[in-house]
C-alpha cells in the first residue's frame, strides 16, 4: 500500500455528499420555503440539503488536509449482495408480504461476507422480520401485506 498526500476516501465521500445536496437544492428550487414558524414544503429538504452540504465540505477539506492509505479495490461480493438484497425486497415485498420478504432480504444480504452463516443469519432474519411487522403494520398502521397473497 502506498501513502498519498490526499485522503481519497474522505475527498470522494465529501464530493458525493455535496453532489447529493446540490441535486436536492436544484430539485426543490421551485418549492416554497417559508420560515421556521411557517414551514413550506421546501423548508425541510433545503435544511437537510444544506446540512449535507456542510458535511460534504467538511469531508472534502479533511480529505485534502490529511494523508491516508490509498483506496482498496472494489469488492464485488458485498456490492452484489447488498444490491441483490435491495432488489429482492423490491420485487418480493408486495407478492410475498413483508414477513417473508424481510427474511429473504436478510439472507441474501448475509452473503456480503464470507463469515455469514445461515444458522446465525436465519434467527436474526426472523427477529428483524418480526420487528419490521410490528413497526410498520402495528405501530405505523401502513397498508402493507404481511403474508403472501
Amino acid at each position: 500500500m502506498t501513502r498519498s498526500r490526499i485522503d481519497w476516501q474522505d475527498l470522494l465521500f465529501g464530493l458525493f455528499l455535496a453532489a447529493v445536496a446540490a441535486g436536492t437544492l436544484v430539485a426543490t428550487r421551485k418549492l416554497v420555503v417559508g420560515h421556521a414558524a411557517d414551514m413550506g414544503p421546501g423548508y425541510m429538504p433545503r435544511v437537510v440539503a444544506l446540512g449535507l452540504l456542510a458535511f460534504g465540505l467538511f469531508f472534502c477539506v479533511r480529505g485534502v488536509r490529511r494523508a491516508a492509505v490509498a483506496i482498496d479495490a472494489v469488492q464485488l461480493r458485498p456490492l452484489l449482495a447488498v444490491l441483490g438484497a435491495v432488489g429482492v425486497f423490491a420485487l418480493t415485498a408486495e407478492r410475498l408480504g413483508l414477513a417473508v420478504a424481510s427474511v429473504v432480504t436478510v439472507i441474501v444480504a448475509s452473503f456480503a461476507t464470507r463469515e455469514g452463516r445461515l444458522r446465525e443469519s436465519l434467527p436474526f432474519a426472523l427477529a428483524l422480520s418480526a420487528a419490521a411487522v410490528l413497526l410498520f403494520i402495528k405501530v405505523l398502521a401502513l397498508p402493507v401485506p404481511v403474508w403472501p397473497r
